[in-house]
């Protein structure tokens, strides 16, 4: 029951990053990198929302329980590659 309110909350949160982007680069402020290499005058923008999609994929895994599978598909190369150098 924990890992759903958990989900829902980080879900809530990073769904008004991506709608509420302009005030977050209003009050934040501009990101320097992003602006150098997601483009000009849109950059920071583009990292809040790529971050507020990354946060909204992950709060799903969590809610519907698939963030363990996720994790072990996502590492399951380096412990692949690892076992073959022993």
């Amino acid at each position: 029951m924990l890992r759903i309110i958990i989900g829902l909350i980080i879900t809530i949160i990073s769904s008004l990053a991506v709608i509420k982007t302009e005030w977050l680069v209003q009050n934040i402020g501009h990101n320097t990198w992003a602006e150098t290499h997601l483009g000009a005058e849109g950059g920071t923008r583009l990292m809040y929302k790529l971050i507020g999609l990354l946060g909204i994929i992950m709060g799903l895994f969590l809610i519907t329980g698939l963030y363990d599978s996720f994790i072990r598909w996502l590492i399951s190369p380096l412990i692949r590659s690892s076992h073959n150098l022993q």
